[in-house]
Formats: C-alpha cells, structure tokens, sequence
C-alpha cells in the first residue's frame, strides 16, 4: 500500500500530507503507523493538507484525534488545511472545529 501520509518538519510545525481518498478504518492504521515514524519531540504544532481527502470516518476521526493529543497540553495547535464540504461537515457534527483548526 502506499503512504497514506508524507510529512516534513518547519520550525516546530509538522506538516503532513493527506494522499488518500478515504480516512477510514483500513487507511487510519497506516496513518497512525506513519505519523509515530514521522513523530518528534520538537514539534509543537501539526498542519494537515486534506485536499485529497473526501471522506472520514470514525477511525479517521480517531487518527486525528491521536494527533492532537500527541502535542504539549494547553499549546495543543492542529490545523487542518483544504478541507472538503462532505469532510467538514463531519468534523462539525461531532463538535471537532473546536480543537482543530480549519482553515483553506
């Protein structure tokens, strides 16, 4: 399979590609896989390009979840970038917009 993310690290930010269609349970363990490898003290803040990214469930919504609370408590920052209609609404049923930031 491919990687479901590529990432790099810019001055405390992780920035992460999203490279597949569906954030579900088959692609989430990959991702959580692929983010602990990618994973460094040093960062202090994780931006996630969601352009490809055209539907989530709730693993994927656990993957992110995961990510979050991976960064230092009360400076916790993850911004999501390009996120698709159908993909957003999700993250705002659940509430989710609170903690993460959505941004084009």
């Amino acid at each position: 399979m491919n990687s479901v993310i590529d990432g790099q690290i810019d001055d405390g930010t992780l920035k992460l590609g999203v490279g597949v269609q569906r954030l579900d349970a088959a692609s989430s363990r990959n991702f959580k896989k692929e983010f602990e490898s990618l994973w460094s003290d040093e960062i202090q803040r994780v931006e996630l390009n969601f352009e490809n990214v055209e539907f989530i469930d709730s693993s994927g919504v656990g993957a992110l979840l995961g990510v979050y609370k991976r960064l230092p408590e009360n400076e916790a920052s993850v911004r999501l970038k390009k996120v698709q209609a159908p993909v957003q609404s999700v993250i705002e049923l659940l509430r989710l917009h609170r903690i993460f930031e959505i941004s084009n």
